[in-house]
């Protein structure tokens, strides 16, 4: 089935509810539901974006709702973008669901372009060498009607990637499941 942006802005109007799943074969229980659509809210406060978009239905992602996604999650810094891992996105969205908000999800950290990130690393011993965000697997998030720790907590209730706590902000990434930091 082939859909519009006007027939998904209809169902979103309609009250559809969302259900989420990663793009892997084993997804934990609580991301694979019932519903048939999958969004995501996202703002960029360093570039003033923001992408309110349905990205999958039906279990089709839909590629110009991706790259909208692929865009705002861009090294903002050299202007860069990559073709980012459904199952973040997938992990994004689901942890979205989990904290019952219509608040944009405010990304601090997208994609890194390897020279991005060797910037980062030199200015804070916080940065990995390795980072999943030059694989465009991971997304630093902060929400200022939600805690870093309620974020958290909605991310590891999931069982799927990394999870990280840090007193501003919190990351998810599509690796395997651990997590590390704060509370």
């Amino acid at each position: 089935m082939t859909w519009s942006r006007r027939s998904l802005l209809g169902l979103i109007g309609g009250g559809v509810a969302a259900a989420f799943a990663p793009a892997a074969l084993a997804a934990p229980p609580v991301l694979t539901g019932a519903g048939d659509i999958r969004r995501v809210k996202l703002s960029n406060p360093r570039t003033g974006e923001v992408v309110n978009t349905v990205y999958w239905v039906e279990g089709e992602y839909i590629p110009e709702a991706k790259a909208e996604i692929d865009f705002i999650l861009r090294d903002w810094r050299e202007n860069l973008l990559i073709d980012y891992d459904l199952r973040a996105v997938d992990i994004l969205a689901a942890t979205y669901r989990l904290l019952e908000t219509n608040e944009p999800i405010s990304v601090v950290s997208g994609y890194r372009s390897p020279v991005t990130n060797a910037l980062l690393r030199r200015n804070s011993r916080g940065v990995a060498r390795d980072s999943y965000h030059t694989k465009g697997m991971a997304i630093d998030l902060q929400m200022k009607g939600r805690s870093p720790s309620q974020i958290r907590r909605a991310a590891k209730r999931l069982g799927a990637g990394g999870v990280g706590g840090y007193r501003s902000f919190t990351h998810i990434d599509s690796g395997p499941v651990r997590a590390w930091g704060r509370a």
